[in-house]
């Protein structure tokens, strides 16, 4: 008798080589901060923006969208995989009539799991308010194609949520001798942030998620940022990279705790540290020059302060791994999101996003 993992390996290839996703294209929802805003911040008050060039100097438009990227980011590629349009942020008034139905993104650059971390963007969209808007956009919807067709476009659609990385650089590691780090030893602290992330994600799954990719933070330690700041010698800056790594492995299991809790794979890990790492650590063997200097910024590896008109600015985006001082350049985050289609559990866990786009088109 064949093994059930046959049926569902044979799935995942066939949604690897079929030209378009097997399921139709199904709305896509994304919360998080600023490595998949798509422009929220554009709308606020606030210095955690990417409205001004050069940032989306490779984008389609050639223009800044918000974007942390020189082109497209993480939500944008991963529309393009599931079949669908780019989803719109929340706050953009081109939001409205049948392009609700598509999907909308809540992220906010400079957010974090606490609603303490990023204090010093003033104001930024933080979590329970991009639950609030959530909620809007679903009455919105149910308007347009009533309670019940709403409640399936939610609950059969992709979520993304991406969090964690600044409540580490913008909290924790913001300033020597934080509040939080003196409040609590790094250990304790990672796992306060999975106490509350837990109440974030359930949460999500009462506003109706059922499919909800969640990534782990990236290697904090060896973004251009903190090399031009704290590394000494052009290496990954070991406090950081060891917040990473205790809190990671708890965040993967607290998502098979709620899945075993819910009965169901609702939550699925991303593990973008080692997404991240394997073109950090061997940069040439992905077609990159440097995993270190930022393409755009000023100071060593390009890694103070904003991406300005007046910033170094490089001439070829494909060959840097990281676009600014703290976000990846586009190709990297294509390389990342072909994990995240066709990964092994060592990426992807419980499955990937191809299986997940086979499994869910027989039902």
């Amino acid at each position: 008798m064949s093994s059930p993992w046959f049926f569902v390996t044979l799935l995942t290839l066939i949604a690897i080589v079929s030209p378009t996703p097997l399921a139709e294209a199904r709305a896509f929802f994304v919360f998080g901060d600023s490595l998949v805003d798509n422009g929220n911040n554009n709308y606020l008050a606030t210095t955690a923006r990417a409205d001004s060039p050069p940032y989306g100097i490779d984008y389609p438009t050639h223009r800044p969208t918000g974007r942390f990227s020189n082109g497209l980011n993480l939500p944008d590629i991963i529309s393009e995989q599931i079949g669908s349009e780019p989803t719109l942020p929340y706050l953009s008034p081109d939001l409205r009539g049948r392009k609700l139905l598509i999907g909308a993104n809540f992220a906010s650059a400079g957010v974090g799991i606490l609603n303490d971390t990023g204090v010093q963007f003033v104001n930024i969209i933080r979590m329970f308010r991009q639950f609030e808007y959530f909620q809007e956009y679903q009455r919105r919807v149910t308007k347009i194609v009533g309670q019940q067709q709403a409640q399936r476009l939610v609950n059969q659609a992709l979520v993304l949520i991406t969090l964690g990385g600044n409540d580490f650089v913008n909290n924790y590691f913001l300033v020597p001798f934080s509040a939080r780090s003196r409040q609590f030893s790094l250990p304790d602290f990672c796992r306060y942030l999975i106490s509350e992330y837990r109440k974030i994600l359930l949460r999500l799954h009462e506003l109706g998620g059922r499919r909800v990719l969640v990534t782990t933070t990236g290697p904090l330690g060896c973004v251009p940022a903190e090399l031009a700041m704290r590394s000494r010698n052009g290496e990954c800056v070991p406090d950081v990279q060891r917040a990473a790594a205790i809190f990671n492995p708890l965040l993967v299991q607290l998502i098979q705790q709620l899945n075993s809790q819910l009965g169901s794979t609702v939550f699925i890990s991303a593990n973008a540290f080692s997404m991240n790492m394997d073109f950090i650590t061997n940069p040439q063997r992905f077609g990159f020059v440097t995993s270190k200097v930022a393409c755009c910024g000023q100071g060593p590896y390009n890694g103070l302060g904003l991406c300005t008109r007046l910033s170094n600015l490089c001439p070829n985006r494909d060959v840097y791994a990281f676009w600014d001082n703290f976000h990846p350049s586009e190709r990297a985050n294509r390389l990342i999101v072909q994990q995240f289609m066709i990964g092994s559990t060592q990426y992807m866990n419980p499955i990937n996003l191809s299986t997940i786009i086979a499994m869910d088109s027989r039902t």
